[in-house]
């Protein structure tokens, strides 16, 4: 399946802020067609599992705090919902 512009937008923003040594985005909209928060676009839920040193030393809340805070105004205005898994190398 081809990648749509707001999950290359959050791909690159992840990649910049965070320079992970493990990045997956999966679009999870399909699974989500015509429940709350389906807009139409095929781009309205998303999974991210990343890995990056630049998560050592945060707990999890923190974690995702800052992927939320990177990704700005994707998160709850253009993507309803982003599950997150978020790690450091080797954990």
């Amino acid at each position: 399946m081809e990648k749509g512009p707001l999950q290359q937008e959050m791909e690159a923003l992840l990649i910049a802020a965070f320079n992970p040594t493990r990045l997956v985005v999966t679009n999870d909209s399909i699974n989500h067609r015509g429940h709350s928060g389906d807009n139409g676009t095929g781009e309205s839920h998303f999974s991210i599992s990343i890995e990056s040193a630049a998560f050592s030393g945060m707990n999890r809340v923190l974690r995702q705090r800052k992927i939320y805070s990177v990704l700005g105004d994707l998160a709850g205005e253009r993507i309803h919902a982003i599950a997150i898994k978020a790690n450091v190398p080797g954990e």
